[in-house]
């Protein structure tokens, strides 16, 4: 393995995979996409296309299908990020969930073990965690009790992944991310805020009570940190590794919405607030509180450049075009 190597990206149209995308080009490998484009956009990807470096397929990962297969032939590591993030959508629709992030992952696995590719890294979720009743949480925390579909469903993926690995050797870097946000995210609190302002500068509902308090970390650091672990994967020879990936600290949605509505100029903005449940939650299932413990991650080397005040402003800047992505 190495720099200049051949990897693919599930998902690499949305989010966080084209942020990915974008900074393993950088480095010199060739990067194969497959992404079925429910989500993300081919325009997250516009600076690649048609580059030698570059292959995008557009592909069901719910089914096992030569055409995005052949993508992954070759390949010295599959990054999977293609998912079904909205952990609001899975309460309404878990089947939905259960095939875009459980079917999708047992796919990808064995067109791996068919196809021999020895590095799987594997985009997780804080969400594993449930209401954990250790804060900062870290990653031996038991039990994982997971109160979404949407953590569910990706801990039931790591199970899978673990699995594999203990049987067919894979490699394996799993990462619990906390909030991630930044340019090209299109939901999240962030973006909720900027769109309902934007339709209604004097009033912003916020879902829940406004104490929610979680963990944030900008796009740049989360990839940034991906790419780092995977580095230290190759060199130190690793099987299997769980990694908490977020900034050391956490802010409040109301705190959120103080920032956005600065960053707008805006005044005299009344909030109103629409807790789903009596201990004021946004959603039934939602975490109300999460910050995780980032030490095992530091302790390879990697701290973020931005908390998370820093880098929700940063965010905001970004998605009103007042900084450059």
């Amino acid at each position: 393995m190495g720099r200049g190597g051949y990897v693919v990206v599930t998902g690499g149209a949305g989010f966080i995979g084209s942020h990915l995308v974008d900074a393993l080009a950088a480095q010199g490998y060739r990067v194969g996409v497959v992404d079925d484009l429910s989500s993300g956009s081919l325009g997250n990807l516009a600076q690649h296309a048609g580059r030698e470096y570059f292959t995008f397929v557009r592909g069901d990962l719910r089914r096992l299908d030569r055409n995005w297969i052949d993508v992954f032939r070759g390949a010295e590591a599959v990054f999977h990020y293609a998912a079904n993030p909205e952990v609001r959508v899975s309460v309404t629709e878990p089947r939905l969930h259960f095939e875009e992030n459980v079917v999708a992952t047992f796919n990808v696995l064995e067109a791996c073990r068919l196809l021999g590719i020895p590095t799987l890294v594997f985009a997780s979720t804080s969400t594993v965690y449930g209401d954990a009743q250790v804060i900062p949480t870290p990653e031996d925390y038991h039990p994982l009790e997971p109160i979404s579909v949407y953590g569910a469903s990706k801990l039931a993926s790591e199970n899978m992944i673990t699995a594999y690995s203990k049987l067919y050797g894979l490699k394996a870097l799993i990462l619990r991310y906390a909030n991630i946000i930044g340019p090209r995210s299109n939901h999240g609190v962030v973006v909720d805020f900027i769109g309902k302002l934007r339709e209604n500068p004097g009033r912003l509902e916020i879902l829940g009570d406004g104490s929610q308090r979680k963990s944030y970390l900008h796009v740049y650091d989360a990839v940034d940190a991906t790419l780092h672990l995977y580095n230290h994967l190759v060199e130190e020879g690793w099987r299997r590794k769980v990694f908490n990936v977020g900034s050391r600290d956490w802010v409040t949605v109301r705190e959120i919405a103080d920032i956005v509505v600065e960053e707008m100029g805006l005044s005299r903005v009344e909030y109103v607030y629409k807790p789903a449940t009596p201990d004021g939650r946004g959603w039934p299932g939602d975490v109300k509180q999460m910050l995780l413990d980032t030490g095992r991650l530091e302790s390879t080397g990697w701290k973020p450049r931005w908390n998370s005040r820093q880098a929700v402003r940063r965010t905001v800047q970004q998605l009103l075009g007042k900084q450059q992505p």
